[in-house]
């Protein structure tokens, strides 16, 4: 049985009272997997979807972070905040924080590197715009990605990483990666990553997919034997969608 994850990115989304409602509405549909799930916050509503959940077995998390532990970084959040916050999860190198906030190779590497020392889980997310994919190039930019994120990163340090794979062309689009096309990818990145460091590694790792999963296309694409899960925008912002989607990872 393989290993799922069912993250939901709540992006520049809800108020504390909308959080609050949201959580209380998902708890309400007693899902049988809820250690599989988790909620990616923006930074104002972390405590409180944090207290919410208490009891719970769904983790909750971040949608960034600073590297450096503290310093004169104005408007920036340390792993220590997130750490003293109880956080399970961290997104890292979102392409939204990749195109709109400069986020680099550079910077995604020493993110992990910092949210792996805290015992933190990141997500990392990896993919191609549409000019890259019409171009053939999908595979070669994927891979030198994964090959800057991870450098320096050990094997066993490098398992505890959950990644996403987000064909920038279908984010917030309507456009969706047919499922063989997400499983190629998926598949694709498991292998640099068995390449990288060994096939055991890159068999025990997380590959979710992050575009545009909703509750009429998430069993097939969750089916895919390279897929575990998705990393969920649209759809998480309604507590019925984002049960559905993990009500089909739960039936698989």
């Amino acid at each position: 049985m393989k290993k799922i994850l069912i993250a939901g990115n709540w992006k520049m989304n809800k108020l504390s009272a909308d959080a609050e409602e949201f959580i209380k509405e998902l708890r309400a549909k007693n899902l049988p997997n809820e250690k599989d799930i988790c909620i990616l916050a923006p930074f104002t509503l972390i405590a409180g979807v944090g207290e919410a959940l208490e009891g719970s077995e769904i983790g909750f998390g971040a949608q960034n972070v600073h590297f450096e532990e503290s310093g004169a970084f104005t408007g920036e959040i340390s792993v220590p905040m997130l750490k003293e916050l109880g956080v399970t999860h961290c997104i890292v190198g979102h392409s939204e924080r990749r195109e709109y906030f400069n986020e680099t190779d550079d910077t995604v590497n020493r993110k992990l590197m910092a949210l792996l020392a805290a015992g933190i889980t990141p997500i990392l997310c990896v993919g191609e715009s549409l000019e890259v994919r019409e171009g053939g190039g999908e595979q070669t930019f994927v891979a030198g990605q994964l090959i800057a994120d991870f450098s320096g990163i050990s094997a066993s340090d490098a398992a505890k990483i959950v990644i996403a794979y987000e064909p920038i062309w279908a984010i917030g689009t309507g456009r969706t990666a047919t499922p063989e096309q997400a499983e190629e990818m998926c598949a694709f990145i498991r292998g640099v990553l068995s390449g990288i460091y060994d096939m055991a590694t890159g068999d025990s790792l997380m590959i979710l997919y992050g575009g545009s999963m909703k509750p009429g296309n998430a069993k097939e694409l969750l089916e895919k034997p390279d897929i575990n899960g998705g990393l969920i925008g649209g759809a998480s912002l309604k507590a019925d969608d984002f049960a559905a989607i993990a009500e089909a990872a739960a039936s698989l």
